[in-house]
C-alpha cells in the first residue's frame, strides 16, 4: 500500500476523521480519551457492514486484528488498514515486526509503551481529543493530535557535544566537521536504543542528538522525559541522513522536490519497512556510478567538500555548526 488515506468512522454519538500515510501509526495516551472506542466501532462495522450503527468511509478495507489467532486473521488481510488495540501482547513480537515487514498494509496500533521492534516515525505518534467541533450537537467530534511536540529553541543551536544514533555514514560526517570545529564533540549511540543512555551521560552539556525520525518513535517518551529535566538538551530528527542530503539540494533532479514534498505516494510499504530505508535506497540509485555514489555504511569522502558540507549544514535550519 500508498499514499495518503482518510478514514471517517461514526455512530450517532461520536466521529473520528483522520488520515494514514505509513505503514505504522501509533496511537498513545491516557485511559478513556477514546482509543478503544475506535477499535470498537471498526470492528462492529467489520463484521456487520451496514447492518451496524457504524458508518465507516474509507477507500480501503479497515479490520481489527486480535488475539492468539493473529497470524492466520492476518494471513487474510491483504491491502487494509489493520486496527490492533492495546492488549495484544504480540504486537511487541519479532514474528509481528516480521509480519508488518512483509505485508502490504497499513497499520493503527494503539499501545501505552514504546514498541521497540517496530521502526515507526515521531510524526506518527498520535493522542485523541475532543476537539468540540460540533458545539451543542449531541454528536462528539474526536480528533488526532501530534503526541510529541518537540520544542523549538530561541535562536541557533550551538551544541557542545553531538549525540548520533549509529555508526554509519551520517555519524562519519558530522565526527569530521566535529573534528574541524574542535569545540564540539561527536559520539555515537551504536543504535536507537542506546540514545538515551548516551544523553543521559552528558547533563550539563549543550547536547544535539541527531537520529532518524522516521524510526525513531519507540524512543521519544524516554528522551522527552529527559529534555523535561535538561533544557541544554536538543533534538533534530530528521526523516534521516540521506533525507538530510536530499533535502540539502545537493542533487540537481527535478523529482526529488516532488518524492521530499509527498513521499508517502513513492512509497509502498511492502518494499520498505520505514520511510529512512526508502531514502536511503533513492540516495543510492541517484548517485550511482557519481562522484557522490552513497554507501550507507562508509561515507563517501566526496560528501565532505566545503561546498557539499555548507549545503547540508544550510539545510539543518536552527542548528550552527560551522566554526
Amino acid at each position: 500500500m500508498r499514499g495518503k488515506h482518510r478514514i471517517v468512522v461514526q455512530n450517532k454519538r461520536i466521529r473520528y476523521d483522520f488520515s494514514v500515510k505509513r505503514n505504522i501509526t501509533v496511537l498513545c495516551g491516557d485511559s478513556a480519551t477514546g482509543k478503544t472506542t475506535l477499535i470498537d466501532m471498526i470492528r462492529e462495522y467489520f463484521e456487520n457492514g451496514e447492518k451496524s450503527a457504524v458508518d465507516l468511509l474509507c477507500d480501503k478495507q479497515c479490520a481489527v486484528l486480535e488475539g492468539r489467532t493473529w497470524i492466520g486473521q492476518l494471513s487474510e488481510i491483504q491491502d487494509s488498514i489493520v486496527f490492533i488495540d492495546e492488549g495484544n501482547d504480540f504486537v511487541v513480537s519479532e514474528d509481528f515486526a516480521l509480519a508488518v515487514q512483509k505485508s502490504d498494509n497499513y497499520y493503527v496500533i494503539v499501545t501505552r509503551e514504546g514498541i521497540s521492534t517496530l521502526p515507526y516515525s515521531v510524526e506518527e505518534i498520535y493522542g485523541i481529543r475532543n476537539s468540540g467541533k460540533y458545539g451543542s450537537i449531541k454528536r462528539t467530534y474526536n480528533e488526532f493530535y501530534h503526541l510529541y511536540s518537540i520544542p523549538v529553541p530561541n535562536g541557533k543551536v550551538k551544541p557542545d557535544r553531538i549525540i548520533t544514533e549509529d555508526s554509519n555514514s551520517g555519524f562519519q560526517f558530522f565526527e569530521e566537521i566535529c573534528r574541524d570545529n574542535n569545540r564540539i564533540s561527536c559520539i555515537s549511540a551504536n543504535g536507537k536504543s542506546n540514545v538515551f543512555k548516551a544523553a543521559a551521560k552528558q547533563a550539563g552539556n549543550r547536547l544535539l542528538v541527531i537520529a532518524d525520525g522516521a524510526a525513531f518513535g519507540p524512543e521519544m517518551d524516554k528522551l522527552m522525559a529527559l529534555m523535561r529535566n535538561n533544557p541544554n538538551l536538543v533534538l533534530y530528527l530528521p526523516e534521516s541522513f540521506e533525507w538530510l542530503l536530499l533535502k540539502s539540494g545537493l542533487l540537481e533532479m527535478k523529482e526529488i522536490e516532488e518524492v521530499l514534498e509527498h513521499p508517502e505516494d513513492q512509497i509502498e510499504s511492502s518494499e520498505f519497512f520505514s520511510w529512512e530505508r526508502y531514502f536511503t535506497a533513492y540516495l543510492v540509485r541517484a548517485t550511482r556510478e557519481t562522484y557522490l555514489q552513497y554507501n550507507k555504511r562508509q561515507l563517501n569522502p566526496a560528501y565532505l567538500q566545503k561546498k557539499i558540507v555548507d549545503k547540508v549544514l544550510n539545510a539543518m535550519q536552527g542548528i550552527e555548526l560551522h566554526q
